[in-house]
């Protein structure tokens, strides 16, 4: 972990950070618009399974970074809406919308806490929070308390995200090297992003981010009147975070070896 100083706003640094990173993300490999625009499916499998099917209904998408996972909703039916606090981010989500025709899809631009009213207090049937979101999140509590006030009644919560426990291990992704309770503040400052492997220049480089427990994130969704209808830990992520897991579709520990949650989803709904 990184001895730097905390920013002055933390949600400055983060926003400017992420600004940065719209441009390299979108010409990407990793996320190959390309690919997306032709029909390939950002979601996982996992996802689709759980959260069921969404025709018919509005979806959030907080966090949505430059929108394919949003849209990827809207291919399966959703009348799709995507929040997120980068407004280059937002810019790109609204043009690929227009590239593919999701005629109906809506992004805006607001960081988490300030949703419901950048969506004028709308809600709707199912919220979806994806993969490496809650991590730029400093308060679960307030995090909970707006995606109770952004679910409709009758619908849900669906969280999917990298398992706090994992974040404990060194690279070796054997031994276990930081504390499972760290609450504070970690400031990086490094340049470039996580795609394509080499990592790609940016201007901001300093982010701050939080880890939150399992415990933590489900007592706040119940202490707001959601109900858990699942928490499910999964032996598998989707890149290749240690040396030692094997490849096949997903990324898991070798057969017959001790292994760790890697990923968690949570489905959290609200009563009628």
């Amino acid at each position: 972990m990184t001895k730097n100083p905390m920013p002055a706003d933390w949600l400055a640094a983060n926003r400017a950070n992420w600004d940065g990173r719209v441009p390299v993300h979108v010409a990407s490999d990793f996320y190959d618009v390309a690919g997306f625009v032709a029909g390939k499916e950002s979601l996982r499998d996992f996802e689709l399974a759980e959260v069921g099917e969404v025709g018919g209904k509005s979806l959030l998408h907080l966090q949505c970074h430059f929108g394919q996972d949003t849209l990827s909703w809207a291919r399966h039916g959703a009348t799709v809406t995507g929040l997120d606090f980068s407004r280059p981010a937002v810019e790109a989500a609204t043009a690929l919308a227009e590239r593919i025709g999701a005629d109906t899809a809506r992004f805006v631009v607001s960081d988490v806490y300030g949703a419901v009213d950048a969506l004028d207090g709308r809600t709707f049937d199912v919220v979806y929070t994806g993969l490496g979101a809650l991590c730029w999140l400093p308060d679960i509590a307030r995090w909970a308390r707006t995606v109770a006030a952004l679910v409709a009644p009758g619908g849900f919560l669906y969280l999917a995200e990298f398992h706090p426990f994992a974040d404990t291990l060194a690279e070796d992704g054997r031994t276990v090297e930081y504390d499972y309770f760290h609450r504070e503040a970690t400031v990086w400052d490094e340049a470039g992003t996580y795609t394509d492997g080499e990592l790609s220049p940016t201007a901001a480089t300093v982010t701050v981010e939080w880890q939150h427990g399992i415990g933590e994130v489900v007592s706040a969704l119940a202490a707001e009147g959601l109900r858990i209808d699942f928490l499910h830990e999964h032996d598998f992520t989707v890149f290749a975070r240690f040396p030692v897991l094997k490849h096949d579709r997903v990324f898991r520990y070798p057969e017959g070896q001790p292994g760790v949650p890697l990923m968690y989803s949570i489905r959290a709904g609200k009563p009628a």
